[in-house]
């Protein structure tokens, strides 16, 4: 291949995106980032270009995180063993204080830092920050594992239209003082509601929502709430997939237009959802019959 002909084709690639790059330019888009994704160097590199490159394009980003592998680490580290219950970590006092400071310190840097490398403009923030998720006790068998009971996302609008990419580690707070460990898919549903977000993208280790779990050929592409109740009815989201299915919904009801149960396994994910009609996860929407909006037309 000559030097002139991958020219051309590059051109061609731009061309064909721009009608998705005019869609998108002013819009917000929320990412949950986790999984493979977050552990493969490979991968957290291209999810931070992908980021760079939307937002030098116009579209407005916002990045929300956890880091459970990280936390699990540094609590080895500290001689803790992790417990869970129904998926969620018992969150003893001393463990909350290392999950702040995992999550709020050394995971969020870490992505503040490599955006900027990138070349755009990040800040890191947690929950905590302008009281950004407020919180209290979910169960107290739990330990400090937070219900969230409203947000505050006047900083992170500022941030958003001063140019900056928002990164916020999902910690909460109430008036007590407690700081409460808070899933990561809860924190985006509720945020990404709350600043009109155009897509949230919940990235998760899987082809997306599968009606055969172990059958990834099996990927539905595009589903709506009444389809998502169906399969639950019939027992085909189950484990681990029914707290991220819960999210999706609970964002479609709070205002979000679309929300993407995304592949993090593939390279460049998030711009092949967003750039090409190709999709690579499954789409959930409102109600099918509002016009119907897939992968292809998205």
């Amino acid at each position: 291949m000559t030097e002139e002909a991958t020219n051309q084709e590059r051109a061609e690639i731009l061309t064909q995106a721009l009608p998705y790059i005019q869609k998108y330019h002013g819009k917000i888009i929320v990412i949950k980032y986790g999984g493979n994704a977050m552990v493969s160097p490979e991968l957290k590199q291209q999810v931070m270009e992908d980021i760079a490159l939307l937002r030098m394009v116009g579209v407005r980003v916002l990045l929300i995180h956890g880091g459970g592998p990280e936390i699990n680490r540094t609590l080895e580290k500290f001689g803790k063993k992790s417990e869970f219950k129904d998926g969620l970590r018992v969150t003893d006092k001393e463990t909350i204080e290392i999950v702040q400071m995992v999550l709020s310190g050394k995971v969020n840097k870490t992505l503040v830092n490599l955006l900027g490398q990138k070349g755009v403009r990040a800040i890191g923030l947690s929950g905590v920050d302008d009281r950004l998720i407020q919180a209290d006790m979910k169960d107290p068998a739990l330990g400090y594992v937070g219900r969230i009971t409203g947000v505050n996302v006047q900083v992170v609008l500022d941030l958003m239209n001063q140019g900056y990419i928002p990164v916020i580690s999902s910690i909460g707070w109430d008036d007590k003082g407690n700081i409460y460990n808070i899933n990561a898919d809860t924190a985006a549903a509720y945020i990404a509601g709350a600043v009109g977000a155009e897509r949230l993208f919940m990235m998760t280790d899987i082809a997306g929502i599968l009606r055969d779990k172990d059958d990834p050929s099996s990927l539905i592409k595009t589903i709506d709430i009444p389809g998502l109740v169906e399969l639950f009815d019939q027992g085909v989201i189950s484990g681990g997939m029914i707290p991220k299915v819960e999210c999706c919904i609970d964002a479609i009801h709070r205002g979000v237009k679309r929300v993407v149960v995304l592949d993090g396994r593939v390279s460049h994910a998030i711009l092949l959802e967003i750039l090409t009609n190709e999709g690579v996860g499954t789409m959930v929407m409102e109600d099918m019959t509002d016009g119907t909006e897939d992968h292809e037309t998205a």
